[in-house]
Protein backbone atom coordinates (compact mmCIF):
# COMPACT_ATOMS: atom_id res chain seq x y z
CA UNK A 1 0.00 0.00 0.00
CA UNK A 2 2.81 2.42 1.01
CA UNK A 3 4.89 1.56 -2.08
CA UNK A 4 1.86 2.17 -4.30
CA UNK A 5 1.25 5.58 -2.70
CA UNK A 6 4.92 6.53 -3.06
CA UNK A 7 4.81 5.69 -6.76
CA UNK A 8 1.78 7.99 -7.15
CA UNK A 9 3.56 10.85 -5.34
CA UNK A 10 6.73 10.48 -7.44
CA UNK A 11 4.70 10.24 -10.67
CA UNK A 12 2.67 13.38 -9.95
CA UNK A 13 5.67 15.53 -9.01
CA UNK A 14 7.58 14.25 -12.03
CA UNK A 15 4.70 15.49 -14.19
CA UNK A 16 5.57 19.04 -13.04
CA UNK A 17 9.32 18.50 -13.57
CA UNK A 18 10.30 17.84 -9.94
CA UNK A 19 12.02 14.99 -8.13
CA UNK A 20 11.73 14.08 -4.46
CA UNK A 21 14.39 12.98 -2.00
CA UNK A 22 13.63 10.61 0.89
CA UNK A 23 12.96 13.50 3.30
CA UNK A 24 10.48 15.28 1.01
CA UNK A 25 8.75 12.04 0.09
CA UNK A 26 8.32 11.18 3.75
CA UNK A 27 6.85 14.62 4.47
CA UNK A 28 4.25 14.31 1.68
CA UNK A 29 3.22 10.96 3.13
CA UNK A 30 2.86 12.56 6.57
CA UNK A 31 0.48 15.15 5.06
CA UNK A 32 -1.61 12.41 3.46
CA UNK A 33 -1.75 10.47 6.72
CA UNK A 34 -3.04 13.56 8.58
CA UNK A 35 -5.86 14.16 6.09
CA UNK A 36 -7.10 10.55 6.22
CA UNK A 37 -7.82 10.34 2.50
CA UNK A 38 -9.32 7.37 0.72
CA UNK A 39 -6.93 5.63 -1.72
CA UNK A 40 -8.85 6.92 -4.75
CA UNK A 41 -8.41 10.53 -3.54
CA UNK A 42 -4.62 10.44 -3.05
CA UNK A 43 -3.63 11.36 -6.60
CA UNK A 44 -5.90 14.44 -6.71
CA UNK A 45 -4.59 15.66 -3.35
CA UNK A 46 -0.93 15.22 -4.37
CA UNK A 47 -1.68 17.02 -7.64
CA UNK A 48 -2.90 20.06 -5.69
CA UNK A 49 0.26 20.05 -3.56
CA UNK A 50 2.56 19.64 -6.56
CA UNK A 51 0.74 22.36 -8.50
CA UNK A 52 1.00 24.81 -5.60
CA UNK A 53 4.70 23.90 -5.11
CA UNK A 54 5.34 24.64 -8.76
CA UNK A 55 3.90 28.16 -8.30
CA UNK A 56 6.47 29.09 -5.63
CA UNK A 57 9.10 31.59 -6.77
CA UNK A 58 11.93 29.66 -5.09
CA UNK A 59 10.75 26.22 -6.21
CA UNK A 60 13.67 23.97 -7.19
CA UNK A 61 13.76 20.90 -9.40
CA UNK A 62 14.61 18.82 -6.34
CA UNK A 63 11.71 19.32 -3.96
CA UNK A 64 12.58 21.16 -0.73
CA UNK A 65 10.92 20.02 2.49
CA UNK A 66 10.80 23.61 3.79
CA UNK A 67 8.97 24.84 0.71
CA UNK A 68 6.60 21.86 0.96
CA UNK A 69 5.81 22.85 4.53
CA UNK A 70 5.05 26.41 3.41
CA UNK A 71 2.80 25.08 0.63
CA UNK A 72 0.91 22.87 3.06
CA UNK A 73 0.37 25.79 5.45
CA UNK A 74 -0.93 27.90 2.56
CA UNK A 75 -3.37 25.20 1.46
CA UNK A 76 -4.54 24.63 5.04
CA UNK A 77 -5.05 28.37 5.71
CA UNK A 78 -5.78 30.05 2.36
CA UNK A 79 -5.48 33.87 2.56
CA UNK A 80 -7.81 34.42 -0.36
CA UNK A 81 -10.37 31.90 -1.60
CA UNK A 82 -10.28 33.33 -5.12
CA UNK A 83 -6.52 32.67 -5.39
CA UNK A 84 -6.93 29.19 -3.92
CA UNK A 85 -10.11 27.55 -5.18
CA UNK A 86 -9.17 24.12 -3.88
CA UNK A 87 -11.18 22.26 -1.30
CA UNK A 88 -8.92 20.91 1.43
CA UNK A 89 -9.03 17.15 1.76
CA UNK A 90 -9.18 17.52 5.55
CA UNK A 91 -12.68 19.02 5.23
CA UNK A 92 -14.08 15.79 3.85
CA UNK A 93 -14.56 14.36 7.34
CA UNK A 94 -16.96 17.20 8.13
CA UNK A 95 -19.12 16.80 5.03
CA UNK A 96 -21.85 14.17 4.91
CA UNK A 97 -24.57 13.67 2.29
CA UNK A 98 -27.31 11.92 4.27
CA UNK A 99 -29.91 9.82 2.48
CA UNK A 100 -33.37 9.60 4.00
CA UNK A 101 -33.14 5.82 4.28
CA UNK A 102 -29.99 6.11 6.41
CA UNK A 103 -31.62 8.24 9.10
CA UNK A 104 -32.57 6.37 12.30
CA UNK A 105 -36.14 6.54 13.56
CA UNK A 106 -36.63 8.22 16.94
CA UNK A 107 -40.11 7.90 18.42
CA UNK A 108 -41.46 10.23 21.08
CA UNK A 109 -42.28 8.48 24.36
CA UNK A 110 -45.12 10.11 26.27
CA UNK A 111 -44.25 8.14 29.41
CA UNK A 112 -40.58 9.20 29.46
CA UNK A 113 -41.03 12.59 27.76
CA UNK A 114 -38.01 11.73 25.63
CA UNK A 115 -37.01 10.32 22.26
CA UNK A 116 -36.45 6.57 21.99
CA UNK A 117 -34.70 4.93 19.07
CA UNK A 118 -36.85 2.38 17.25
CA UNK A 119 -35.55 -1.15 17.76
CA UNK A 120 -37.39 -2.86 14.91
CA UNK A 121 -35.92 -2.64 11.39
CA UNK A 122 -37.64 -0.18 9.03
CA UNK A 123 -39.30 -1.43 5.86
CA UNK A 124 -40.61 0.17 2.66
CA UNK A 125 -44.07 -1.26 3.24
CA UNK A 126 -44.31 -0.47 6.95
CA UNK A 127 -46.41 -2.28 9.52
CA UNK A 128 -50.12 -2.06 10.28
CA UNK A 129 -49.44 0.48 13.04
CA UNK A 130 -46.81 2.53 11.19
CA UNK A 131 -49.19 5.23 9.96
CA UNK A 132 -50.73 5.67 13.39
CA UNK A 133 -47.33 5.89 15.05
CA UNK A 134 -46.09 8.35 12.42
CA UNK A 135 -49.00 10.77 12.89
CA UNK A 136 -48.81 10.46 16.68
CA UNK A 137 -45.11 11.26 16.51
CA UNK A 138 -45.95 14.41 14.56
CA UNK A 139 -48.53 15.42 17.16
CA UNK A 140 -46.41 14.59 20.22
CA UNK A 141 -43.27 16.33 18.96
CA UNK A 142 -45.14 19.56 18.26
CA UNK A 143 -47.16 19.31 21.46
CA UNK A 144 -44.11 19.00 23.69
CA UNK A 145 -42.70 22.20 22.16
CA UNK A 146 -46.05 23.97 22.66
CA UNK A 147 -46.18 23.00 26.33
CA UNK A 148 -42.60 24.25 26.76
CA UNK A 149 -43.41 27.63 25.20
CA UNK A 150 -43.60 30.60 27.58
CA UNK A 151 -47.24 31.26 26.68
CA UNK A 152 -48.25 27.77 27.80
CA UNK A 153 -45.93 27.36 30.78
CA UNK A 154 -46.67 30.46 32.88
CA UNK A 155 -44.95 31.42 36.11
CA UNK A 156 -45.95 29.46 39.20
CA UNK A 157 -46.45 32.72 41.08
CA UNK A 158 -50.11 33.83 41.31
CA UNK A 159 -50.98 36.82 39.16
CA UNK A 160 -53.91 38.45 37.42
CA UNK A 161 -52.57 37.37 34.00
CA UNK A 162 -52.23 33.78 35.17
CA UNK A 163 -55.92 33.64 36.11
CA UNK A 164 -56.90 34.62 32.57
CA UNK A 165 -54.66 32.08 30.81
CA UNK A 166 -56.28 29.17 29.00
CA UNK A 167 -54.98 25.68 29.65
CA UNK A 168 -54.52 23.26 26.79
CA UNK A 169 -57.33 20.68 26.84
CA UNK A 170 -58.11 17.48 24.94
CA UNK A 171 -61.35 16.66 23.10
CA UNK A 172 -62.48 14.18 25.79
CA UNK A 173 -62.58 17.03 28.32
CA UNK A 174 -65.31 18.80 26.30
CA UNK A 175 -68.04 16.29 27.13
CA UNK A 176 -70.74 17.70 29.42
CA UNK A 177 -69.21 21.18 29.43
CA UNK A 178 -71.26 23.05 26.83
CA UNK A 179 -71.02 26.83 27.01
CA UNK A 180 -67.40 26.80 28.24
CA UNK A 181 -64.40 28.14 26.37
CA UNK A 182 -61.42 25.88 25.63
CA UNK A 183 -58.08 25.86 23.89
CA UNK A 184 -57.50 22.68 21.89
CA UNK A 185 -54.55 21.30 19.96
CA UNK A 186 -54.94 18.71 17.23
CA UNK A 187 -54.91 17.87 13.54
CA UNK A 188 -57.31 19.36 11.02
CA UNK A 189 -59.14 16.59 9.17
CA UNK A 190 -62.45 15.81 7.48
CA UNK A 191 -65.03 13.46 8.94
CA UNK A 192 -66.83 10.81 6.91
CA UNK A 193 -69.62 13.35 6.38
CA UNK A 194 -67.12 15.82 4.91
CA UNK A 195 -67.19 18.15 7.96
CA UNK A 196 -63.95 19.79 9.09
CA UNK A 197 -62.87 18.45 12.48
CA UNK A 198 -60.06 18.76 14.97
CA UNK A 199 -58.60 15.40 15.88
CA UNK A 200 -56.27 14.58 18.78
CA UNK A 201 -55.17 11.37 20.53
CA UNK A 202 -58.42 11.21 22.54
CA UNK A 203 -61.01 11.83 19.82
CA UNK A 204 -62.34 14.52 17.50
CA UNK A 205 -64.79 17.40 17.44
CA UNK A 206 -66.56 19.13 14.56
CA UNK A 207 -65.48 22.74 13.99
CA UNK A 208 -67.84 25.66 13.32
CA UNK A 209 -66.10 28.65 11.67
CA UNK A 210 -69.20 30.90 11.49
CA UNK A 211 -67.89 33.20 14.26
CA UNK A 212 -64.27 33.35 13.06
CA UNK A 213 -63.23 36.68 11.61
CA UNK A 214 -60.06 35.36 9.96
CA UNK A 215 -57.34 32.84 10.86
CA UNK A 216 -53.87 33.85 11.96
CA UNK A 217 -50.97 33.95 9.48
CA UNK A 218 -50.03 30.77 7.67
CA UNK A 219 -51.52 28.12 5.42
CA UNK A 220 -54.02 25.80 7.07
CA UNK A 221 -54.37 22.48 5.28
CA UNK A 222 -55.96 19.15 6.01
CA UNK A 223 -53.31 17.28 7.97
CA UNK A 224 -51.70 20.26 9.69
CA UNK A 225 -51.79 20.72 13.47
CA UNK A 226 -53.44 23.81 14.90
CA UNK A 227 -54.21 25.57 18.15
CA UNK A 228 -57.93 26.31 18.20
CA UNK A 229 -59.74 28.49 20.73
CA UNK A 230 -63.50 28.46 20.95
CA UNK A 231 -66.68 27.45 22.74
CA UNK A 232 -68.23 24.00 22.96
CA UNK A 233 -71.96 23.87 22.18
CA UNK A 234 -74.94 21.67 23.03
CA UNK A 235 -74.85 20.40 19.44
CA UNK A 236 -71.40 18.87 20.12
CA UNK A 237 -69.68 21.33 17.80
CA UNK A 238 -66.82 23.66 18.59
CA UNK A 239 -67.43 27.31 17.60
CA UNK A 240 -64.00 28.65 16.63
CA UNK A 241 -63.08 32.21 17.60
CA UNK A 242 -59.33 31.92 16.91
CA UNK A 243 -57.05 29.48 15.10
CA UNK A 244 -53.30 29.52 14.63
CA UNK A 245 -50.22 27.43 13.99
CA UNK A 246 -48.24 26.12 16.97
CA UNK A 247 -45.24 28.27 17.97
CA UNK A 248 -41.92 27.30 16.41
CA UNK A 249 -38.99 26.29 18.63
CA UNK A 250 -35.59 27.49 17.42
CA UNK A 251 -32.68 25.14 16.80
CA UNK A 252 -30.57 26.22 19.75
CA UNK A 253 -33.37 25.57 22.25
CA UNK A 254 -34.11 22.12 20.81
CA UNK A 255 -30.41 21.24 20.65
CA UNK A 256 -29.91 22.31 24.26
CA UNK A 257 -32.54 19.74 25.30
CA UNK A 258 -31.96 16.93 22.80
CA UNK A 259 -28.33 17.47 21.84
CA UNK A 260 -27.53 13.91 22.91
CA UNK A 261 -29.94 12.46 20.31
CA UNK A 262 -28.26 11.47 17.04
CA UNK A 263 -31.15 12.32 14.70
CA UNK A 264 -29.04 12.09 11.52
CA UNK A 265 -27.11 8.94 12.39
CA UNK A 266 -23.72 10.67 12.04
CA UNK A 267 -22.90 11.12 15.71
CA UNK A 268 -24.32 13.57 18.24
CA UNK A 269 -22.46 16.75 19.15
CA UNK A 270 -22.72 19.10 22.11
CA UNK A 271 -23.59 22.79 21.91
CA UNK A 272 -19.99 23.62 22.78
CA UNK A 273 -18.74 21.54 19.86
CA UNK A 274 -21.33 23.19 17.59
CA UNK A 275 -20.12 26.64 18.65
CA UNK A 276 -16.50 25.69 18.01
CA UNK A 277 -17.31 24.35 14.54
CA UNK A 278 -19.42 27.42 13.75
CA UNK A 279 -16.46 29.66 14.59
CA UNK A 280 -14.17 27.49 12.47
CA UNK A 281 -16.48 27.79 9.46
CA UNK A 282 -16.73 31.57 9.85
CA UNK A 283 -13.00 32.15 10.20
CA UNK A 284 -11.37 29.45 8.08
CA UNK A 285 -14.04 28.75 5.46
CA UNK A 286 -15.40 32.21 4.78
CA UNK A 287 -15.08 31.65 1.03
CA UNK A 288 -16.77 28.26 0.95
CA UNK A 289 -19.82 28.23 -1.34
CA UNK A 290 -22.58 25.79 -2.32
CA UNK A 291 -24.59 26.07 -5.55
CA UNK A 292 -28.22 24.89 -5.75
CA UNK A 293 -29.98 24.35 -9.07
CA UNK A 294 -33.51 23.07 -9.64
CA UNK A 295 -35.39 21.81 -12.70
CA UNK A 296 -32.19 21.02 -14.58
CA UNK A 297 -34.05 19.93 -17.73
CA UNK A 298 -31.52 17.84 -19.62
CA UNK A 299 -33.88 17.44 -22.58
CA UNK A 300 -33.63 21.19 -23.19
CA UNK A 301 -30.46 22.17 -25.15
CA UNK A 302 -30.39 25.57 -23.43
CA UNK A 303 -29.74 23.81 -20.11
CA UNK A 304 -26.34 22.60 -21.33
CA UNK A 305 -25.50 26.09 -22.61
CA UNK A 306 -26.26 27.54 -19.19
CA UNK A 307 -24.30 24.87 -17.32
CA UNK A 308 -21.30 25.24 -19.61
CA UNK A 309 -21.31 28.99 -19.05
CA UNK A 310 -21.59 28.54 -15.29
CA UNK A 311 -18.71 26.04 -15.13
CA UNK A 312 -16.53 28.19 -17.41
CA UNK A 313 -17.08 31.22 -15.22
CA UNK A 314 -16.14 29.25 -12.09
CA UNK A 315 -12.85 28.16 -13.63
CA UNK A 316 -11.98 31.56 -15.10
CA UNK A 317 -12.71 33.39 -11.85
CA UNK A 318 -11.03 30.73 -9.69
CA UNK A 319 -14.29 30.42 -7.78
CA UNK A 320 -14.90 26.69 -7.39
CA UNK A 321 -17.95 25.79 -5.25
CA UNK A 322 -17.45 23.03 -2.74
CA UNK A 323 -20.83 21.50 -3.53
CA UNK A 324 -23.15 21.76 -6.53
CA UNK A 325 -26.63 20.36 -5.88
CA UNK A 326 -28.70 19.60 -8.97
CA UNK A 327 -32.36 18.91 -8.29
CA UNK A 328 -34.84 17.43 -10.78
CA UNK A 329 -36.90 17.32 -12.66
CA UNK A 330 -34.19 16.28 -15.11
CA UNK A 331 -36.81 16.18 -17.84
CA UNK A 332 -39.25 18.92 -18.77
CA UNK A 333 -42.06 16.41 -19.32
CA UNK A 334 -43.00 13.06 -17.88
CA UNK A 335 -41.69 9.82 -19.33
CA UNK A 336 -44.44 7.71 -20.86
CA UNK A 337 -44.87 4.39 -19.11
CA UNK A 338 -43.07 1.62 -20.96
CA UNK A 339 -41.61 4.00 -23.56
CA UNK A 340 -38.17 2.64 -24.40
CA UNK A 341 -37.42 5.64 -26.60
CA UNK A 342 -38.07 8.13 -23.77
CA UNK A 343 -36.00 6.12 -21.31
CA UNK A 344 -33.09 5.78 -23.74
CA UNK A 345 -33.13 9.53 -24.41
CA UNK A 346 -33.33 10.17 -20.67
CA UNK A 347 -30.16 8.12 -20.12
CA UNK A 348 -28.36 9.75 -23.03
CA UNK A 349 -29.02 13.16 -21.47
CA UNK A 350 -27.34 12.06 -18.24
CA UNK A 351 -24.40 10.73 -20.26
CA UNK A 352 -24.09 14.11 -21.96
CA UNK A 353 -24.13 15.81 -18.55
CA UNK A 354 -21.34 13.52 -17.36
CA UNK A 355 -19.22 14.44 -20.40
CA UNK A 356 -19.85 18.15 -19.84
CA UNK A 357 -18.84 18.08 -16.17
CA UNK A 358 -15.80 15.88 -16.85
CA UNK A 359 -14.53 18.40 -19.40
CA UNK A 360 -13.90 20.85 -16.52
CA UNK A 361 -11.09 19.03 -14.74
CA UNK A 362 -10.67 21.44 -11.83
CA UNK A 363 -14.36 21.24 -10.95
CA UNK A 364 -14.48 17.47 -11.40
CA UNK A 365 -11.58 16.97 -8.99
CA UNK A 366 -12.73 19.24 -6.19
CA UNK A 367 -16.50 19.71 -6.28
CA UNK A 368 -19.06 17.36 -4.80
CA UNK A 369 -22.08 16.91 -7.08
CA UNK A 370 -25.38 15.94 -5.45
CA UNK A 371 -28.26 14.78 -7.66
CA UNK A 372 -31.76 14.90 -6.13
CA UNK A 373 -34.67 13.40 -8.13
CA UNK A 374 -37.83 15.38 -8.79
CA UNK A 375 -41.47 14.22 -9.06
CA UNK A 376 -41.11 13.33 -12.77
CA UNK A 377 -37.79 11.49 -12.53
CA UNK A 378 -37.34 7.73 -12.67
CA UNK A 379 -36.87 6.20 -9.21
CA UNK A 380 -37.90 2.94 -7.59
CA UNK A 381 -40.81 4.47 -5.67
CA UNK A 382 -43.20 7.38 -6.09
CA UNK A 383 -44.08 7.86 -2.40
CA UNK A 384 -41.93 10.09 -0.23
CA UNK A 385 -39.10 9.81 0.57
CA UNK A 386 -38.06 8.93 -2.97
CA UNK A 387 -35.14 6.66 -3.72
CA UNK A 388 -32.19 8.05 -5.76
CA UNK A 389 -32.10 8.06 -9.54
CA UNK A 390 -31.86 4.57 -11.01
CA UNK A 391 -28.22 3.43 -11.12
CA UNK A 392 -28.54 2.06 -14.63
CA UNK A 393 -29.37 5.54 -15.94
CA UNK A 394 -26.47 7.40 -14.33
CA UNK A 395 -23.62 4.91 -14.74
CA UNK A 396 -21.47 7.33 -16.77
CA UNK A 397 -21.89 10.04 -14.14
CA UNK A 398 -20.67 7.59 -11.51
CA UNK A 399 -17.68 6.66 -13.64
CA UNK A 400 -16.57 10.13 -14.71
CA UNK A 401 -17.42 12.19 -11.61
CA UNK A 402 -15.49 10.85 -8.59
CA UNK A 403 -17.45 12.93 -6.08
CA UNK A 404 -20.96 12.33 -7.41
CA UNK A 405 -23.66 11.59 -4.85
CA UNK A 406 -27.07 10.28 -5.87
CA UNK A 407 -29.33 11.27 -3.02
CA UNK A 408 -32.89 10.64 -1.96
CA UNK A 409 -35.65 13.22 -2.03
CA UNK A 410 -35.52 14.71 0.54
CA UNK A 411 -31.89 14.48 1.63
CA UNK A 412 -29.67 16.39 4.04
CA UNK A 413 -26.18 17.84 4.03
CA UNK A 414 -24.31 17.86 7.33
CA UNK A 415 -21.44 20.35 7.08
CA UNK A 416 -19.61 20.85 10.36
CA UNK A 417 -22.37 22.00 12.76
CA UNK A 418 -24.85 22.85 10.00
CA UNK A 419 -27.76 20.78 8.74
CA UNK A 420 -29.15 21.66 5.31
CA UNK A 421 -32.38 20.00 4.19
CA UNK A 422 -32.97 19.67 0.42
CA UNK A 423 -36.47 18.93 -0.82
CA UNK A 424 -37.66 18.95 -4.44
CA UNK A 425 -41.43 19.21 -4.66
CA UNK A 426 -43.94 21.60 -6.21
CA UNK A 427 -44.93 22.41 -2.66
CA UNK A 428 -46.67 25.75 -3.04
CA UNK A 429 -49.24 24.47 -5.52
CA UNK A 430 -49.80 21.31 -3.49
CA UNK A 431 -50.42 23.28 -0.29
CA UNK A 432 -52.73 25.76 -2.01
CA UNK A 433 -54.79 22.94 -3.54
CA UNK A 434 -55.46 21.52 -0.08
CA UNK A 435 -56.20 24.70 1.86
CA UNK A 436 -58.97 24.72 4.43
CA UNK A 437 -58.26 28.24 5.64
CA UNK A 438 -56.10 31.29 4.95
CA UNK A 439 -56.35 35.03 5.49
CA UNK A 440 -58.33 36.82 2.74
CA UNK A 441 -56.61 39.09 0.19
CA UNK A 442 -53.26 37.34 0.53
CA UNK A 443 -50.55 38.72 -1.76
CA UNK A 444 -47.79 36.75 -3.50
CA UNK A 445 -45.10 37.74 -0.99
CA UNK A 446 -47.42 36.79 1.85
CA UNK A 447 -47.89 33.32 0.37
CA UNK A 448 -44.13 32.71 0.34
CA UNK A 449 -43.85 33.81 3.95
CA UNK A 450 -46.91 31.78 4.96
CA UNK A 451 -45.51 28.66 3.29
CA UNK A 452 -42.18 28.92 5.11
CA UNK A 453 -43.84 29.74 8.42
CA UNK A 454 -46.31 26.86 8.10
CA UNK A 455 -43.67 24.20 7.34
CA UNK A 456 -41.37 25.26 10.16
CA UNK A 457 -44.23 25.67 12.66
CA UNK A 458 -45.45 22.20 11.69
CA UNK A 459 -41.92 20.76 11.95
CA UNK A 460 -42.58 18.78 8.77
CA UNK A 461 -41.95 19.17 5.03
CA UNK A 462 -45.41 17.83 4.08
CA UNK A 463 -48.05 18.83 6.67
CA UNK A 464 -50.75 16.93 4.75
CA UNK A 465 -52.61 13.68 5.26
CA UNK A 466 -51.39 10.44 3.68
CA UNK A 467 -54.41 10.42 1.37
CA UNK A 468 -53.20 13.70 -0.16
CA UNK A 469 -49.47 12.90 -0.25
CA UNK A 470 -48.41 9.24 0.05
CA UNK A 471 -45.50 8.81 2.46
CA UNK A 472 -43.70 5.62 3.46
CA UNK A 473 -44.93 5.44 7.07
CA UNK A 474 -41.73 3.94 8.50
CA UNK A 475 -39.80 6.88 7.04
CA UNK A 476 -42.12 9.75 7.90
CA UNK A 477 -39.42 10.95 10.31
CA UNK A 478 -37.13 11.77 7.37
CA UNK A 479 -39.46 14.67 6.52
CA UNK A 480 -39.35 16.13 10.03
CA UNK A 481 -37.97 19.59 10.60
CA UNK A 482 -37.22 19.04 14.28
CA UNK A 483 -34.84 20.10 15.63
CA UNK A 484 -35.02 23.04 13.23
CA UNK A 485 -32.30 22.71 10.54
CA UNK A 486 -29.80 25.45 9.82
CA UNK A 487 -31.20 25.88 6.31
CA UNK A 488 -33.95 24.41 4.15
CA UNK A 489 -33.87 24.33 0.34
CA UNK A 490 -37.43 24.15 -1.00
CA UNK A 491 -36.75 23.53 -4.68
CA UNK A 492 -40.04 24.44 -6.33
CA UNK A 493 -41.28 25.61 -9.73
CA UNK A 494 -42.83 28.55 -7.89
CA UNK A 495 -41.19 32.01 -7.76
CA UNK A 496 -37.75 32.29 -6.21
CA UNK A 497 -37.49 33.58 -2.66
CA UNK A 498 -35.27 33.61 0.39
CA UNK A 499 -36.06 34.40 4.01
CA UNK A 500 -35.02 33.53 7.55
CA UNK A 501 -37.59 32.39 10.10
CA UNK A 502 -36.67 31.59 13.72
CA UNK A 503 -33.01 31.46 12.72
CA UNK A 504 -33.60 28.95 9.89
CA UNK A 505 -32.72 30.20 6.41
CA UNK A 506 -35.18 28.97 3.76
CA UNK A 507 -34.81 29.57 0.03
CA UNK A 508 -36.07 28.40 -3.35
CA UNK A 509 -33.52 28.47 -6.21
CA UNK A 510 -36.34 28.32 -8.79
CA UNK A 511 -36.26 26.60 -12.18
CA UNK A 512 -32.84 26.84 -13.83
CA UNK A 513 -33.91 27.35 -17.46
CA UNK A 514 -37.27 29.00 -16.77
CA UNK A 515 -35.51 31.68 -14.69
CA UNK A 516 -32.94 32.49 -17.40
CA UNK A 517 -30.31 30.23 -15.84
CA UNK A 518 -31.08 31.27 -12.31
CA UNK A 519 -29.75 29.39 -9.29
CA UNK A 520 -28.92 30.00 -5.62
CA UNK A 521 -25.52 30.41 -4.01
CA UNK A 522 -25.30 29.54 -0.31
CA UNK A 523 -22.55 30.69 2.05
CA UNK A 524 -22.10 28.39 5.08
CA UNK A 525 -20.07 31.09 6.85
CA UNK A 526 -22.90 33.63 6.65
CA UNK A 527 -25.72 31.07 6.57
CA UNK A 528 -27.40 33.06 3.83
CA UNK A 529 -28.19 32.54 0.17
CA UNK A 530 -28.06 34.81 -2.84
CA UNK A 531 -30.03 34.64 -6.07
CA UNK A 532 -27.65 34.31 -9.01
CA UNK A 533 -28.06 34.33 -12.78
CA UNK A 534 -25.68 33.16 -15.50
CA UNK A 535 -25.71 36.07 -17.92
CA UNK A 536 -24.35 35.94 -21.48
CA UNK A 537 -22.21 38.91 -22.54
CA UNK A 538 -22.94 40.49 -25.92
CA UNK A 539 -19.46 41.69 -26.82
CA UNK A 540 -17.12 38.92 -25.80
CA UNK A 541 -19.76 36.24 -25.33
CA UNK A 542 -18.64 35.89 -21.73
CA UNK A 543 -20.75 35.18 -18.72
CA UNK A 544 -20.95 36.51 -15.20
CA UNK A 545 -22.81 35.69 -12.05
CA UNK A 546 -25.30 38.41 -11.23
CA UNK A 547 -26.99 38.62 -7.85
CA UNK A 548 -30.73 38.67 -8.19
Amino acid sequence: MADSRQRIIIKVFRKYGHSLGPESLEYVEEILDQTGLEPNEVENAVDWIAKEYNRQDDAQMKVSRDILHRVYETLSNPPDQEDNPSVLPSLEGHLHIIDAFEMPLWNWSQEKSAFERAAAPLTMSGSADSRVHAMRNRLYIIKQTVLRNDHFSPSTLPSKDRENLLTLRSTKQLLGRAGHRFLLFGMLSHSKEGKLCLEDEDGSVELDFSQLDQPSEGLFTEGCFALVEGEYTEEATFVVIAIGHPPCENRQTARSIFGHVDFLGKGATTLLEDNQMEMQVRTELSGSTFFFLSDVWLDNPRTFDGLRRMFSNCVEEGFIPQIIVMCGNFTSHGIAQGSGTDIRKYQENFDALADLIASFTMITRTTHFVFVPGPLDLTINAALPRRPLLSSLVSRLKTKIPKAHFATNPCRIKFYDQEIVIFREDLMSRMLRNLVGVKPDVQNDDLKRYLVQSLLDQSHLIPLTYSVQPILPDYDHTLRLYPLPTSVVLADRYDRYQMTYEGCHVFNPGSFVANSFGFASYSPARRESEECVVSFGNDDDSETFVDG
